[in-house]
């Protein structure tokens, strides 16, 4: 799994990127959790993440946000960490530029940075979002939201309760109808997914997604 240095809006960014085999394959950006909580590009659930698209064939990036391991620059409150996702994801096109789809995932404070990134980037094709905190943040800027995506919430969650992603959802869902989102919900996850299976039903619930994400594109195509 090659280590790669993209130049960012502060400086360099540290990354880890898996290339897919097969030509014109989709694209992913993993966006990782809150740095000043001690969210890298190696949380598990990023890493996860990160895994499990790579497994599906995607050529796949995750990265740290600036002031992160090896990446230069500060911690910017969000504004300078979607700068540098839209950086990254500048990165990923380049070096795969007949992709068949553009998607983006994250956890956390990284999927409000993911959906950010959605709003602006219209080539992306849709999103995972894990346990979007929209209880610390707001997400009023999905007005409306572009793309069908997924949503994955634990339901004993303490840092993002389950009510505030419930009622993010039933927005997305009168912007795009029922089908909009897919939305899981996995019965006594906490925000970290520590318990025994849970990070492994994460990951099985993206990858069927993907694969039904597949299937319709392959139908439309």
């Amino acid at each position: 799994m090659p280590e790669i240095m993209i130049t960012g809006p502060a400086g360099r960014l540290e990354g880890r990127y898996k290339h897919s085999k097969t030509p014109g394959a989709p694209i992913a950006l993993i966006l990782h959790p809150n740095p000043q909580r001690g969210g890298t590009m190696n949380n598990k659930i990023s890493y996860s993440l990160f895994q499990t698209f790579a497994d599906q064939g995607f050529s796949t990036l995750r990265f740290n946000f600036r002031g992160v391991g090896r990446s230069q620059g500060e911690f910017s409150f969000g504004e300078g960490e979607l700068s540098d996702a839209a950086a990254a994801l500048d990165w990923l096109q380049s070096i795969n530029p007949s992709s068949s789809a553009v998607w983006v995932a994250g956890f956390s404070f990284g999927a409000w940075i993911g959906m950010q990134l959605l709003m602006r980037r219209p080539e992306i094709d849709s999103y995972v979002s894990v346990s979007p905190p929209a209880n610390i943040y707001d997400f009023n800027f999905l007005a409306p939201c572009p793309n069908e995506g997924m949503i994955i919430q634990g339901d004993n969650d303490p840092i993002v309760n389950i009510d505030s992603v419930n009622k993010l959802v039933e927005k997305l869902r009168e912007q795009r109808g029922p089908q909009g989102v897919d939305y899981r919900v996995i019965p006594g996850a906490g925000h970290f997914f520590n318990n025994e299976g849970e990070t492994e039903a994460l990951a099985a619930h993206v990858s069927d997604y993907l694969c039904r994400a597949s299937e319709v594109q392959k139908a439309a195509a």
